[in-house]
Order: structure tokens, then sequence, then C-alpha cells
């Protein structure tokens, strides 16, 4: 489980191919980047188990539905990604919970500068619909980010100076694809809602009017 709080970027050292199965390095971009064997990672967003470790430079495998399911699927040499390890029991939450498990892919459809921070649309796939709310929580790439606005199939998110220089979100533009993650809590009530309900909106409105609502 992470917190969605990148601790820092790290570079795709070797990207070695095999059947459905992917190995994958990535240096990490600090020294102090510590992870022993079987540990997790998030690795823009994806949680993936550290299997061995050279120095600093440090080694994963991916299957086929973690590669069908991310953009880990295109991985190349020389990417840049976000890098966030395992949350501490009795570790700060200063962002949400973030459990690593992607959604879907999402694509970026425009950027607004403000002054330094960015005001990013993003196009989701429309079964992530029941999960975007207004000032709810997403993740990105791996990264904590609030719903400033959504509409359709498309969320919108802010980007601060510190959060633009800190992860790769100054590398991505319109066009680029990014890794998505609900809140896991939001699926969880929908989950609840859709048993108490028999699965039909009709009926959650009907329920919510017989209790007064």
């Amino acid at each position: 489980m992470f917190t969605g709080l990148i601790e820092c970027m790290g570079t795709v050292k070797s990207v070695n191919r095999s059947g459905t199965s992917v190995k994958i390095s990535i240096v990490p971009g600090i020294d102090d980047f510590n992870v022993p064997d079987g540990g997790s990672v998030s690795v823009d967003g994806v949680c993936l188990t550290v299997e061995k470790s050279c120095g600093r430079e440090l080694f994963f495998s991916a299957v086929m539905e973690t590669l069908n399911r991310s953009s880990l699927g295109s991985i190349s040499h020389g990417r840049k990604v976000n890098l966030e390890r395992a949350l501490s029991l009795g570790g700060r939450l200063d962002g949400h919970l973030v459990l690593g498990h992607v959604d879907g892919i999402g694509t970026i459809t425009r950027d607004l500068d403000l002054n330094g921070s960015i005001q990013r649309s993003i196009r989701f796939p429309g079964e992530l619909r029941p999960f975007m709310a207004f000032k709810g929580s997403v993740a990105v790439d791996g990264i904590s980010l609030t719903i400033a606005d959504t509409a359709n199939d498309e969320i919108t998110i802010s980007l601060i100076p510190l959060t633009i220089s800190k992860t790769t979100m100054a590398h991505k533009k319109a066009g680029d694809v990014v890794n998505l993650e609900c809140d896991v809590l939001a699926r969880y009530i929908h989950n609840m809602l859709r048993k108490e309900t028999g699965g039909s909106g009709n009926s959650l409105l009907a329920k919510l009017e017989g209790l007064g609502y």
C-alpha cells in the first residue's frame, strides 16, 4: 500500500521482454532509496516487487495482465518513472490510500498553464465513471491528486510547481497516456450500494427517497 506521494523519479536502465512477461531494471534518482528483496515499489502507480538489487539498480518483473492494463506495456530504456516505497505501518498518510492496482489508462487531452501551475485534463475509460467524483481522490501515474472537475469521461486535475518538478508530470503532454487508479474507498462504497440495490441506479434513488432524502 502507498500514499501517492512520490519519493523520487527513477530511470529505466534495461527492459527485457520474454513471452508474456517483461523484466525491468530501474535506477532511483536518490541514493538512499533502499528496498529489500521482496519489497514493494510503486512504479508509475503500478505495484511491483523487487526481485533483486545491484548497487542502486532495482530489478522487477511484470506479467501480461500488468502490461495490458498499464503504461508499462510500452516501457522503454531511458524512460523516467515515478517511484514510491510501500507505506510503513504507523507512517504518515499525507496523500490517500493507493494500492498500486491500476484501473485503466487515461489520455491527457489538454494543459492550461496557470502561472507555473498546470490545469490538466485527462480522458478516462467509461467504466471508471462511477469512481470519479468532484473533490475526490485519484492516483495519476502513482501521484495522489484531487479531482478539480469531472465532465463526461474526463477529469481535470491541478498540478502545483512542486509536483511538476518532483515527478514525471513535467515530461507529459497532450496525447500522452497515464496510469489511473480510482480511490479504493469509492470502489468499496460503489460495490456495497450495488449489492444493496441489486445493481440498479434507479433502485438506489428509490431507496434514498424512501429514507427521506
